[in-house]
Parts: structure tokens; sequence; C-alpha cells
């Protein structure tokens, strides 16, 4: 029996995906068995067969069906596939969303080999990765005294900050004034060990302090 983790590429740098193709299948007990060049291709094969990758590795920009677009229907239809993103940017807001629609988290393009398999092993093994070592550290830590120090109205902060609005109607939907939202922003990320937005979503997904 094969049991190889199943990997599936969604990339449009046909290039990049062959060599990262080649890559995956070189770490032991990985398996790549689909490249795609857009997410179209990716959601066709979902129709078409019933067996699912272990993870998809998915690229943000692509022609057709862009990656937050292809992660939306993967939110719908299959909410429990792993999915990790490979960008050569870190838009925030973008990450966000694609977080907000079930993303285990991102790598940038110009990964390191070894760091790149322990994020694979770390998503499929306990959840969520992020690129970036203090939130990297601190995901997949259990930190029960730090979850306990926050705040009432800090956890509300992050069940806003956790979705698309921007600090400023965050501010506004809490009825505080951004200095304060700025306060409570800068709190978490000194407790918490975290430099960014995105690494506070991924934090709190992880912990459930928020549910996807």
């Amino acid at each position: 029996m094969n049991l190889n983790k199943k990997v599936i590429i969604v990339d449009d740098h046909v290039l990049f995906a062959q060599s990262l193709k080649g890559l995956v299948n070189s770490y032991q007990n990985y398996e790549v068995v689909e490249v795609f060049k857009n997410g179209s291709e990716l959601v066709a094969y979902f129709e078409a067969n019933k067996k699912r990758p272990d993870l998809v590795l998915l690229d943000i920009k692509m022609p057709v069906l862009s990656g937050l677009e292809t992660m939306h229907w993967l939110h719908q239809h299959h909410p429990d596939q792993k999915v990790l993103t490979l960008t050569m940017e870190d838009d925030e807001y973008t990450i966000l969303s694609m977080v907000n629609y079930g993303c285990r988290g991102y790598l940038l393009k110009d990964i390191d080999p070894e760091e790149f398999l322990y994020a694979l092993e770390t998503v499929l093994e306990s959840g969520y990765y992020f690129t970036g070592e203090p939130e990297r550290i601190r995901l997949h830590q259990a930190t029960p005294n730090a979850i306990k120090d926050i705040t009432a109205r800090e956890l509300d902060f992050i069940k806003l900050a956790c979705t698309e609005m921007t600090y400023k109607q965050v501010a506004e939907q809490m009825n505080l004034s951004p200095k304060t939202i700025d306060g409570y922003r800068e709190s978490l990320f000194h407790k918490l060990s975290l430099k960014s937005r995105v690494g506070l979503v991924l934090y709190a997904f992880k912990h459930q302090l928020v549910k996807v």
C-alpha cells in the first residue's frame, strides 16, 4: 500500500511548478499526484474524483480562477481540505482572506527547502504554518498563560481582526479610537510574541480563539 502523502500543486508558472514537484517528490513519503495551471483545473479535478489529496499547494495570482477564488470554492465545497499558499508577495489583506476561507498558512516562494519540508509536515500534522520566525514558533506551541492573559476586549478585537476589516473599521465597530485599537494590537503582539496581523489571525485559529 502506498502511504505517501498526496500533494497537488496549482501554479501557472510551469517551470516553478515542475521544480516544486521535483522538490516535493524528493522528500521521503511525499508524492505529487497532479500539477495544475489554475484553480479551474483543480475544481474540475475535485468534481471528477472522489479521492482527495492530503495537501494542496496553491498559488495566489493565477489566470482563469485565482488562488483566492479557488480557496473560496474549496471553503464552500471541501472545507476540510488542507491548503498551503505559495506566493511571491505577502499582501496582508489577500492572505487574511485566504486564511478566512480555510487556508492553513502561507510561504514565500524563496523559502529554503528544509523549511519548506518543515512547513508541509507542520500543516499536515498540527494545522498551521506561517512564514516568519516569531509567528512560526508561537503557532506551534501551546501557550495557556498567554491566552489566559488576553482580556475580553482584546478578544473582541481579535475576532474583528480576523475579518477583512481595516483597523479603522475595527475601531468604528468597537466604538473606540484608532489609537486605542493600536494599543490592543501592540499589546497582543507583545503578549503572543507576534509581529503581524496575519500571524495574529493564524494564532487565533490555531488556538481556537476564533473558528474558521
